[in-house]
């Protein structure tokens, strides 16, 4: 019966096709099998007192979660990684695990909305207090730490408008005042970026977006270094979070490809960027793998690649103008998501998400996700798109 491969000793593209893998306790199936399970059996009353047996209870693990448990560490670099119902539980779980009442966190400004919205309305309704600080400003951040201060969090590039945060000093500022950093990796997956080595002490993902790949199931992770992991590990049972097997399952699928998809990704966003930067129409795009994108060097230092996600500003334009574009697409679907094999567009509008930044535009901003459809199809939509668009202005 074949062996449990070493995954760790391998290249990224090998790791991702082996991690959490072990036929020999599947009866040499490749794949998990889906364990359905909430009562686990124990042999006597003495195991069951010390609970000295590998599962006790189906929320707290099953075989199917343990392999995509697994395979999270192993390409994170992590002590232990937990599994949540959607990314905005996995952030939730990160932060509850660094703060209580009367601690502080330090949030990136240009973050997630749900993610503020988490910070705003739930964490300070039970007595955490938050501040947003400038991502591109690492000098200022240092004055902005407290004595209570827990945790800074951190999202690079940023949601919509894509800057790149210098992780390396962010953390050593962190580092010199006992506080723990928390990274939001979605766009650049552990795959393309590795929080952990940066110093980074608990790495998130939705992996609803590029882990599951195919836009039909919600899951989030969070892998955690050896200084976090004890804290995140008592938080996620205590919070009794649990993820159903079918979806587990599905991402751990979904997983296998990664490697192949994100390259894909990565190689029709690149052109459709560099097509967009040279129209008349586009005042800048904001894609951090683009030379002329101010985080680009950071960008190059820290992450491996890229993923398909970027947004565009467009020169000035009416209302009216932006949704003639938007809705004259029609393989760019209008969705929130992203990370599926399909491509999306929204019309994003940081300036209402920001407090401790501004955010000024010459015109309206549009994010896409560049799925997997040929890039000579996807550019004759965004074409259609500008027609209307410019029919629109008149």
């Amino acid at each position: 019966m074949q062996k449990k491969t070493a995954p760790e000793k391998y290249r990224p593209n090998t790791t991702i096709a082996h991690a959490g893998s072990n036929p020999a306790d599947n009866q040499g199936f490749v794949n998990p099998m889906v364990v359905h399970a909430s009562t686990v059996l124990f042999p006597n009353v003495a195991t069951m007192l010390s609970g000295n047996q590998p599962y006790v209870y189906g929320r707290r693990g099953t075989p199917t979660t343990e392999a995509l448990e697994d395979a999270m560490s192993t390409l994170e670099g992590a002590a232990g990684t937990k599994l949540t119902p959607s990314g905005l539980a996995a952030i939730s779980l990160a932060m509850l695990s660094c703060a209580q009442s009367g601690d502080h966190l330090l949030i990136a400004d240009t973050v997630y909305g749900p993610t503020r919205n988490l910070c705003d309305k739930v964490m300070r309704r039970y007595g955490v207090d938050i501040s947003y600080y400038d991502p591109c400003d690492i000098n200022g951040l240092g004055k902005l730490i407290r004595k209570n201060t827990r945790a800074i969090y951190t999202e690079s590039p940023g949601s919509l408008t894509f800057e790149m945060q210098d992780m390396r000093e962010i953390v050593a500022c962190a580092r010199a005042h006992d506080v723990l950093v928390m990274m939001d990796n979605t766009w650049g997956t552990s795959l393309y970026c590795k929080p952990l080595e940066l110093g980074v002490d608990l790495s998130i993902q939705a992996g609803t977006k590029y882990i599951v790949g195919h836009s039909d199931v919600m899951i989030g992770t969070v892998s955690a270094n050896e200084r976090a992991w004890p804290a995140l590990r008592a938080m996620h049972g205590d919070l009794g979070l649990h993820v159903g097997p079918d979806d587990v399952y599905l991402a751990l699928r979904g997983l296998r490809t990664m490697s192949v998809r994100l390259e894909r990704h990565m190689r029709s966003a690149l052109e459709i960027a560099n097509w967009l930067e040279k129209r008349d129409d586009v005042a800048r795009v904001l894609y951090p793998a683009l030379p002329s994108h101010p985080g680009h060097t950071l960008w190059k230092r820290d992450f491996s690649g890229a993923s398909g996600l970027f947004s565009f500003e467009l020169k000035p334009a009416s209302d009216s103008s932006v949704h003639a574009f938007l809705d004259a697409l029609s393989l760019f679907g209008l969705g929130y998501s992203w990370g599926g094999y399909e491509s999306l567009a929204l019309w994003a509008q940081p300036r209402s998400a920001r407090s401790a930044t501004t955010w000024e535009a010459a015109g309206p901003l549009v994010r896409l996700h560049v799925g997997l459809e040929d890039t000579r199809d996807l550019i004759e939509d965004l074409e259609a798109g500008f027609t209307a668009f410019h029919a629109a202005k008149g």
